[in-house]
């Protein structure tokens, strides 16, 4: 999945694992979405399905928020974006804790997005230093 193109170079090492996140949350929600969209016996939904949604919602919102703190010429809102990824990188750690709760086959795909979170949690306190 980490195929650098050149003009990727131009980008943080932050920016790009929130990509990697994305990509990997889209990938997931995708296979979860199929096992949880099916009604329980009781006739009702599974309500784990709108998590699967959520890390999508999340994960595409991070990418954003990076870019505009990157680019904020004042420090105080540079740190507002900046906060504003911490929030959605804990909503995303915690999705991923309502979803491998889930009657799913796919909840083992979480860990490889918890890897990435990781990876991204240290590369976000060096980042939010540098701003």
């Amino acid at each position: 999945m980490n195929t650098l193109t050149r003009s990727d170079f131009n980008y943080s090492p932050v920016y790009r694992q929130a990509i990697e996140i994305l990509n990997i949350s889209r990938l997931i929600s995708n296979y979860l979405a199929q096992d949880l969209a099916v009604l329980k016996q009781n006739g009702k939904e599974d309500q784990d399905i709108y998590f699967s949604g959520d890390i999508i919602q999340q994960s595409t919102s991070l990418v954003p928020h990076i870019l505009r703190a990157e680019s904020e010429p004042f420090s105080e809102e540079k740190q507002k974006y900046a906060a504003a990824v911490t929030r959605l990188t804990n909503l995303l750690y915690k999705n991923c804790d309502r979803l491998e709760l889930s009657n799913s086959n796919g909840k083992e795909f979480l860990r490889i997005l918890r890897i990435e979170l990781k990876k991204f949690r240290k590369l976000q306190r060096i980042w939010k230093l540098t701003l």
